[in-house]
């Protein structure tokens, strides 16, 4: 990794200690608790967890590390506990954060919706997980935590040989880049692929699924930095968006164009995309990167995103014999697809055809570091969030980690709340 792509020292989430009438942060589906609380249980020593929670939108101060207090988890019939080891970072989150994803509850809420780790009880009616497998979470919401409460069917069991780092970086990466390839574009052999941010962690995973079927071509866009790494990886031909037309470059090496174009970007990018479309093409748009432009919402950014937008008539589409699909992961409800795509994915990592990429790690306290490196486009592949705490002698000395202990009383609580709110009345 080159000194010019290492991240800059940022103002980390700041550390807060909840009370206890505090509920734990949301996970896919709230788990219930099986029973009323029993005389023993009431006595157990509360659960200390530490956790990334959304306090509100904005910028990277928005997203703090919170100690919270809670009563031991109580299963529900199929629901299992996981100890965290490792969490993905996505593009998803850093929309989130400035109000732009529409599926993630508003705050407060616990981030991440991918994450690896080892299970540590089972609830009643589950048969094919046990306590001490190693399984891949994916859930909604609040994955950023020491230990999630999650149903058995959104855990996945880990390969014998894949780190917990890997595990966390699979799940959304891969599924995107799997079901947009051979589900939404139907990909087959001798077909060319454009896909941007291809450094990214889903061009990492289109890169590596198209090789599994023969003779595709691939064109990525990156910054040059990258180009050597993704070549290795690949891409059979970069191309430097920052200095160069990729239009322009895609039609010196092939003239009518490419048969599918991934576009996370949206806004003039996506009309470009279309253009570049051979007849009986496919653009697939599964982003709008192009509206986040800092760390707080630009409407002047989602506004020329919003005008440049591809706009087509159903003649136009039938002149040209092109194809234009949507994808989000989030919206698809067939959970038996997921399923049966997440195995298939495990398959393929067990047979070493696809192997997650790590860009870097970051520990929860170093949360702004990780969204600032993917912000700005210098991650290579996955960026990934530990919940371990950072040992206190990594602690960079010029960041240290301010720790509040907030007393369980309500003029506390109610001081807290002023806090926040002169807080928001600062930015505004």
């Amino acid at each position: 990794m080159s000194g010019e792509d290492a991240p800059t020292p940022q103002p980390q989430p700041e550390q807060e200690k909840q009370p206890d009438e505090e509920p734990p942060p949301a996970a896919l589906e709230a788990p219930q608790e099986s029973g009323s609380s029993s005389p023993e249980a009431a006595e157990e020593k509360p659960l200390s967890i530490r956790a990334l929670v959304l306090t509100g939108y904005g910028g990277y101060d928005k997203v703090k590390l919170q100690v919270k207090q809670q009563k031991q988890p109580q299963l529900a019939a199929g629901e299992v506990i996981v100890r965290v080891k490792a969490c993905g970072l996505n593009f998803a989150e850093l929309l989130g954060k400035q109000g732009l994803y529409e599926l993630l509850p508003p705050p407060p809420v616990t981030l991440g919706m991918e994450g690896s780790g080892v299970i540590e009880a089972v609830g009643e009616d589950v048969k094919d997980r046990k306590v001490g497998d190693r399984v891949i979470v994916l859930i909604r919401s609040g994955m950023y935590q020491e230990v999630v409460v999650v149903p058995a069917d959104s855990t996945f069991p880990m390969p014998e040989q894949m780190s917990f780092e890997e595990g966390a970086a699979l799940p959304i990466n891969y599924l995107t880049a799997y079901l947009m390839l051979f589900e939404s574009a139907n990909l087959k052999p001798g077909k060319s692929v454009l896909v941007h941010m291809a450094a990214g962690g889903v061009g990492v995973a289109v890169t590596q699924l198209c090789q599994t079927v023969p003779d595709v071509t691939v064109f990525g866009t990156a910054s040059a930095s990258k180009h050597e790494i993704i070549s290795q990886g690949g891409v059979t031909h970069p191309i430097d968006y920052r200095t160069k037309d990729y239009v322009d470059e895609i039609r010196k090496i092939s003239p009518k164009g490419v048969d599918i174009v991934l576009d996370p970007l949206g806004g003039s990018d996506t009309q470009k995309g279309f253009s570049l479309l051979k007849p009986l093409g496919m653009i697939i748009v599964f982003g709008a990167a192009n509206c986040v432009t800092g760390q707080k919402k630009n409407l002047l950014a989602m506004a020329k995103t919003w005008y440049n937008q591809l706009s087509l008539s159903m003649l136009k589409l039938m002149q040209t014999n092109k194809g234009v699909c949507g994808f989000h992961l989030g919206y698809i409800p067939d959970e038996q697809l997921i399923h049966r795509t997440m195995f298939k994915l495990l398959e393929l990592y067990s047979q070493g055809k696809i192997k997650p990429r790590i860009d870097s790690c970051y520990h929860f306290e170093e949360a702004t570091n990780a969204m600032k490196r993917m912000h700005d486009r210098q991650n290579i592949g996955k960026v990934i969030l530990l919940p371990e705490a950072k040992k206190e002698e990594e602690v960079p000395k010029s960041s240290p980690e301010p720790v509040e202990n907030v007393e369980k009383t309500e003029a506390a609580i109610i001081e807290k709340k002023e806090e926040t709110t002169e807080e928001v009345k600062a930015e505004d």
